[in-house]
């Protein structure tokens, strides 16, 4: 009896979130799947389950990598408004192919909305982290004098994370790198003093 061949897990997850990132969950088959990760059908099913359990592992690990890549840029400068320019300008890919990708993590709720319970739950435990450290950082700018006292803090970071839903969705739709990051600087424009 032949021995299956053996694969790289990881590289191979990898590959299959680069498809999903593409083309979503509804358009990706099966054969795009096991061409772009180098492996059989039965090999593909036998590591990660069917297609809707890839896709939830894929979406998961994507949403890790990406969430600390953002929290990362946010609180390495120690200028709270540097942080918060570097995490919205460090959204947008200067290589055009990868900036038209946008965001699996978006891409995944223009696709489903909240109807996937799922799905949904994977957002609500990246959301309330990543708004959790913004708030932190608006109120320190605030403390610093870098960001209008008078403005709600926690309006602030939903602010923030909003621009970042809208700026991964305009680079989907074909946004320039200088359109874009010129709306990342006008949006942190809005929470400087005067």
């Amino acid at each position: 009896m032949a021995r299956p061949r053996e694969f790289d897990r990881d590289a191979a997850l990898q590959k299959a979130i680069d498809v999903f990132w593409a083309k979503g969950f509804a358009a990706t088959s099966t054969d795009d799947l096991k061409d772009a990760m180098g492996i059989g059908r039965q090999s593909l099913y036998n590591a990660f389950g069917d297609k809707r359990q890839l896709y939830v592992e894929a979406l998961r690990t994507y949403q890790r990598g990406t969430t600390s890549g953002h929290l990362r840029r946010l609180t390495d400068p120690a200028s709270p408004i540097a942080g918060i320019e570097a995490l919205l300008v460090g959204l947008i890919d200067e290589d055009d192919d990868r900036r038209l990708l946008g965001c699996m993590g978006v891409g995944s709720i223009c696709e489903f909305g909240s109807t996937d319970p799922e799905l949904a739950s994977l957002r609500e435990k990246i959301a309330p982290v990543l708004h959790e450290h913004l708030l932190a950082r608006v109120e320190e700018g605030q403390r610093l004098g870098e960001i209008d006292s008078t403005i709600n803090a926690g309006d602030a970071a939903s602010f923030v994370q909003m621009t970042m839903t809208g700026l991964q969705t305009a680079a989907r739709a074909g946004g320039s790198l200088d359109d874009l990051r010129k709306l990342a600087r006008f949006s942190v424009d809005r929470l400087k003093t005067n």
